[in-house]
C-alpha cells in the first residue's frame, strides 16, 4: 500500500519534475490538440437554427455561451467563427511565409538584391498594418479572398527581416564561397545550401505569424471591411454584439472575445516552445 501510494505521488508530480524538453513537448501537444479540436469541430457545424422563444438567454447547461437575439446558440457560433478565423489565418500565414522565403533567398544573390529587399521591408513596415490590409482587401474584392490576401500580403516583413539576417550570416561560410568558385548558380546555392539552414526560423516564424493574422482578420471584420456579415466570423459576432451590450447581454461579446484571445495565446505558446526545441542551447535541457 505504501509503495503504491509513493508511485501515485511520483505520477502526480511527473510534469513538475520533468526536464524542459519533456515539458515543452507536453505543452505543444496540449495546445495543438485544442486548436485542432476547434478546427475539426467547426467543420461539422452547419446552419445554426434560430429560436426566438430562446432569444437572449444567459449562459446555462443547455447553452454554455448563452443565446443571441435570434435564439442561436452562441457556443456553436463561437466555434464556427474560430474555425473560420483559423482557416483564414493559416492560409494568410502561408502566403506571408512564401513571400518571406522568396525575398530572403533573393537577398543572397548579390549586394544590390540585398539592399532592394531591405528597402522593400522598410517600406512595407512603415505603413500601418490595418490601413494596408483594408486597402488590399478592397482591391481584391473583399470577402474571404480579400481578407486572406490583405493579411497575407502585409504580415511577411518580420519573418523576411529575420531570414535576410540569417542569409547574410550564412553567406560568409566557406562552403558558400567554394560553391561559387565551382560555378554553381545563385539559385542553386540559395536552394541547396541556404534554404535548409533557415528552415527552423521559417517554422517558428510561421507559427508566431498565426496569432497576428487571426487578430488582424478579426479587427478588420469588426470594422466592416473584412468577412461578409452572413459569415460566422468572430469579428462579425463582436460587431453585432456591440448593439446589445448596453442592454446587459454581456455574454454576446465576452465569450467569443475570450475564446479568440485563448486561441491567440495558444499559438504564442506553441511558437515559443517550438523555438526552445529548435534552439541548440535549450533543446537538450
Amino acid at each position: 500500500m505504501i509503495r503504491k501510494k509513493q508511485v501515485n505521488e511520483k505520477e502526480q508530480w511527473f510534469l513538475f519534475r520533468a526536464n524542459l524538453r519533456t515539458k515543452t513537448f507536453i505543452i505543444i501537444g496540449i495546445s495543438a490538440l485544442v486548436i485542432v479540436s476547434i478546427l475539426i469541430s467547426s467543420l461539422f457545424i452547419g446552419e445554426i437554427p434560430t429560436s426566438f422563444t430562446s432569444a437572449n438567454q444567459m449562459p446555462s447547461f443547455a447553452h454554455l455561451f448563452g443565446t443571441d437575439w435570434m435564439g442561436r446558440d452562441m457556443f456553436q457560433r463561437t466555434v464556427a467563427g474560430l474555425g473560420l478565423s483559423l482557416t483564414v489565418g493559416i492560409v494568410a500565414s502561408l502566403v506571408s511565409t512564401l513571400i518571406s522565403i522568396i525575398l530572403g533567398l533573393f537577398s543572397s544573390f548579390n549586394r544590390f538584391a540585398d539592399e532592394a529587399v531591405a528597402s522593400i521591408i522598410d517600406l512595407f513596415g512603415s505603413i500601418p498594418h490595418i490601413l494596408l490590409i483594408i486597402l488590399i482587401s478592397i482591391m481584391f474584392g473583399g470577402g474571404t479572398i480579400g481578407v486572406i490576401m490583405g493579411v497575407g500580403l502585409t504580415h511577411w516583413t518580420p519573418l523576411a527581416r529575420v531570414l535576410r539576417s540569417e542569409v547574410k550570416e550564412i553567406k560568409t561560410k566557406e562552403y558558400i564561397h567554394l560553391a561559387e568558385n565551382l560555378g554553381k548558380s545563385k539559385i542553386w546555392i540559395a536552394t541547396k545550401h541556404i534554404l535548409p539552414l533557415i528552415i527552423s526560423q521559417i517554422i517558428v516564424g510561421v507559427i508566431l505569424m498565426f496569432p497576428h493574422a487571426i487578430m488582424h482578420e478579426a479587427a478588420i471584420t469588426f470594422l466592416g471591411f473584412g468577412l461578409p456579415p452572413h459569415e460566422p466570423a468572430i469579428g462579425v459576432i463582436l460587431s453585432e454584439s456591440m448593439h446589445y451590450l448596453s442592454s446587459g447581454y454581456w455574454w454576446l461579446a465576452f465569450y467569443p472575445g475570450l475564446s479568440l484571445l485563448i486561441v491567440v495565446l495558444l499559438f504564442d505558446l506553441i511558437g515559443e516552445n517550438v523555438e526552445k526545441l529548435l534552439n541548440p542551447e535549450t533543446a537538450q535541457e
